[in-house]
């Protein structure tokens, strides 16, 4: 059994992102079921929405996305998320993330901004067509020079450790996670009282869909039967 400050579940964007920020608080250990660039983000090829322009405004990004998502989505939720983007892009931007720049009409240097169904402005961050690869190379090169973080490739996870399932009294709560050692063909044992589900979507259990064969919804299931 290994033990780590926190345990992290898949090496996407949130994954690596996550792990980069954990790293400055303890041990951080990366299990991904196949090589960490094989996720939904790489596979990513639009860019990313965030007001970045005077002639864009958090409330007008608000209101696209209220009216895009025809009633389904939080609102209080949509406005966090578009209020925290700009940040979150500089912070990507410090990683290294290198997101299309032209030159405006006094040739001063500026990000490239596309505009996509949906949005009123001009708001969208992109790579060329690969915005995902070019996010997801950069943030795992820096996981894989961080000495803090360990990443553990083809390592599967099979199920979430809890103190109902050992027997122990008291309220149920996770205390590691059981992964499968593919190289190996071994069940190891990971221990952390912290422990991040960022296994994507789960495109795949439908029969069509473009999401790749990874997307199968691992950790929706493991924390379903974690309770």
């Amino acid at each position: 059994m290994r033990s780590y400050d926190f345990i992290v579940i898949g090496s996407g964007i949130a994954g690596l992102s996550f792990a980069l920020r954990a790293a400055a608080h303890g041990s951080v250990v990366i299990a991904t079921k196949r090589s960490a660039e094989q996720g939904s983000t790489s596979w990513a090829q639009g860019g990313i929405a965030c007001v970045q322009s005077q002639e864009d405004s958090f409330d007008i990004h608000v209101a696209d996305t209220l009216e895009a998502g025809a009633g389904l989505c939080d609102e209080a939720v949509v406005r966090t998320i578009v209020t925290e983007a700009p940040a979150a892009m500089e912070t990507l931007m410090d990683y290294g993330v290198v997101f299309d720049k032209r030159m405006d009409e006094e040739g001063h240097e500026e990000l490239d901004l596309g505009r996509e169904g949906g949005h009123s402005k001009r708001r969208i961050l992109h790579s060329k067509d690969t915005t995902g690869r070019e996010v997801e190379s950069k943030l795992l090169a820096l996981v894989k020079e961080h000495p803090g973080i360990t990443l553990l490739e083809q390592h599967f996870a099979v199920d979430l450790i809890t103190t109902a399932k050992l027997g122990l009294a008291g309220p149920n709560r996770c205390v590691g996670v059981y992964v499968l050692d593919q190289a190996a063909g071994l069940v190891r044992t990971l221990r952390s009282d912290r422990i991040v589900l960022c296994t994507g979507g789960c495109g795949r259990v439908y029969q069509y869909t473009t999401n790749p064969d990874i997307a199968t919804g691992d950790g929706v299931a493991m924390a379903w039967r974690a309770g």
